[in-house]
């Protein structure tokens, strides 16, 4: 009896354990301004714009309806664009900051500095161009068009 019971157990163990680095593998990025889950491979395998803004910064104001063309423009070319609220406003603050800016493109309630290795920015805004493998290959400061950060991620791509 105690035998069994003990065969009983490994096996409940390897199936949590099993479980646990089953769970692992469905990761997601956190969630966006929606509260919504933003897989992990909506990070991976494509071009990235990661834009850093916040309500209070007027060039960011300006810089949103030209994000939001860029996102539309992109999708469904290997390039996505994300925003990051410098704030790191969470939740009902991050929807109401977002809506309030008119921001259509998906915000990242989770920023993802640490996972891109972004340096942090004193100044708004800021936005990075991050490669396929997830290298970081431009900073931009100050106030970006859509047809500039166009421009800027063609010619990074054309270099690889």
């Amino acid at each position: 009896m105690g035998m069994r019971l003990q065969r009983s157990m490994g096996r409940f163990v390897m199936t949590v354990i099993a479980g646990l680095l089953l769970a692992g593998c469905a990761e997601d990025a956190g969630v966006d301004q929606h509260g919504r889950k933003v897989a992990v491979e909506r990070l991976e395998d494509q071009w990235l714009v990661i834009n850093y803004w916040a309500e209070w910064c007027g060039p960011c104001r300006t810089e949103i309806p030209e994000l939001n063309h860029l996102a539309k423009e992109l999708k469904g070319q290997q390039v996505e664009v994300f925003g990051v609220n410098f704030d790191g406003l969470q939740g009902a603050e991050l929807a109401k900051s977002s809506e309030a800016l008119g921001i259509e493109f998906t915000v990242l309630a989770t920023d993802p500095a640490t996972r891109f290795s972004l340096p942090r920015s004193e100044a708004l805004p800021v936005t990075y161009l991050v490669d396929k493998s997830g290298k970081v290959r431009d900073r931009l400061m100050g106030e970006q068009t859509a047809a500039g950060l166009r421009k800027r991620l063609l010619e990074l791509q054309a270099s690889d």
